[in-house]
C-alpha cells in the first residue's frame, strides 16, 4: 500500500490551478552532471509513468536539464497516454544555458527567453505552458527587460502563470509590477534556511514556494540524532521526515523531490502521509536553524 500525493494537500497556483503540494523535480532524470541522456532511459520512463498512479500531478523541469532531455522524456512518458498531461501540471524554466556537465550560465536576453518558451512548448507538445519560470535573473541584462519578456509571453497566451527562481523579496516586488508572480523557487530545506524571509513573504501573499534540494538534512540525518529518532518513531527515513517537515512549515510549500527510480519515488511520496506532532516539528525547526 503506497501513500498518495493527495495526502500532502492542495495548492492553487496563481489562485486557479490546483495541484497536490508534493510534486516531482525532473532534473535527475538526465545524465551525470545534468547532461545528456540518463543511464537507464527505460527506468526513467517507468518512474515518470508512476507519477499519476501515486497522485503526483505537478512536475518541475527546465529547458536546461540535459539540455532538452528532461522535457523530451516527460513528453515521451506522459503525453501520448494522458491526452496532453490531463490533470497534470508540467512547469518548466528558461534563463540558464549549458556549456557542459554541471556548468550553468545565466542568459536573460528577452529574445532568448521568448525563443526558449516557444521551444519548450514544442518539446512538451502543448499550446500553453501552465507555469513558466525564469531560472535566474541575468545580472548582465536589465531585469526589467527580462520581466517584460515574461509579461509578453503571458499576453500572447504562451504561458498561463509565471514564476521566479533564486530571488529575494525585493526582486519579487519588482517583477510584480510586470506580472503576477505565481511561484518562487529557491533553495530551501530543513538545514538551509537562507530564504526564510522569502518563504514568509510567499506565505503572506499566496505565492507558491518551491524548495529545491528539499531532502537535504545535513548532519541531522546521522544515527542517534533527534531527526533519526523521530524518523524511527514514524517508521520512516530521515529524508521522508525532512519532506514532512517542509509540508508542515507553510501551506504554500511545494516540495519537488526528484529521482530516476520508481522505488525512490514511492519512498518520497510516502512522506505525504507522515503527520508530525507540533513538538516534533518544533524540535526539528530549532535543530535545523542551528545546524
Amino acid at each position: 500500500m503506497y501513500s498518495h500525493a493527495s495526502s500532502s494537500g492542495v495548492f492553487r497556483i496563481g489562485g486557479d490551478l490546483p495541484i497536490h503540494r508534493l510534486g516531482f523535480g525532473a532534473m535527475r532524470i538526465t545524465g551525470k552532471g545534468i547532461w545528456g541522456e540518463p543511464d537507464d532511459v527505460a527506468g526513467v520512463i517507468r518512474t515518470l509513468k508512476r507519477l499519476p498512479e501515486l497522485g503526483v500531478n505537478f512536475i518541475d523541469t527546465a529547458d536546461s536539464y540535459g539540455p532538452d532531455v528532461s522535457e523530451r522524456l516527460i513528453r515521451e512518458a506522459l503525453h501520448p497516454t494522458m491526452h496532453r498531461y490531463s490533470g497534470m501540471v508540467v512547469a518548466t524554466k528558461a534563463g540558464l544555458v549549458r556549456t557542459g556537465p554541471d556548468q550553468w550560465t545565466p542568459l536573460g536576453r528577452p529574445e532568448y527567453l521568448i525563443q526558449q518558451a516557444h521551444r519548450s512548448l514544442a518539446k512538451l507538445g502543448i499550446d500553453q505552458i501552465d507555469l513558466w519560470q525564469l531560472h535566474r535573473i541575468d545580472p548582465k541584462v536589465p531585469r526589467e527587460e527580462q520581466f517584460d519578456a515574461i509579461r509578453y509571453l503571458q499576453k500572447q497566451g504562451l504561458i498561463r502563470h509565471a514564476g521566479l527562481s533564486e530571488v529575494g523579496v525585493e526582486e519579487i516586488e519588482a517583477a510584480s509590477r510586470y506580472f503576477k508572480v505565481a511561484t518562487v523557487q529557491n533553495q530551501y530545506n530543513l538545514t538551509n534556511r537562507g530564504s526564510e524571509d522569502v518563504l514568509d513573504y510567499a506565505t503572506e501573499h499566496g505565492i507558491g514556494f518551491i524548495p529545491w534540494f528539499p531532502l537535504a538534512a545535513g548532519g541531522l540525518a546521522q544515527p542517534g540524532t533527534p531527526l533519526d529518532q523521530i524518523a524511527r518513531r514514524h517508521q520512516a527515513t530521515p529524508g521522508q521526515v525532512a519532506l514532512a517537515w517542509l509540508l508542515r512549515r507553510s501551506p504554500v510549500m511545494l516540495p519537488i523531490p526528484g529521482t530516476s527510480k520508481v522505488q525512490h519515488l514511492e519512498q518520497n511520496v510516502a512522506a505525504a502521509g507522515i503527520e508530525l506532532s507540533q513538538e516534533e516539528f518544533t524540535v526539528l525547526d530549532r535543530l535545523g536553524r542551528a545546524d
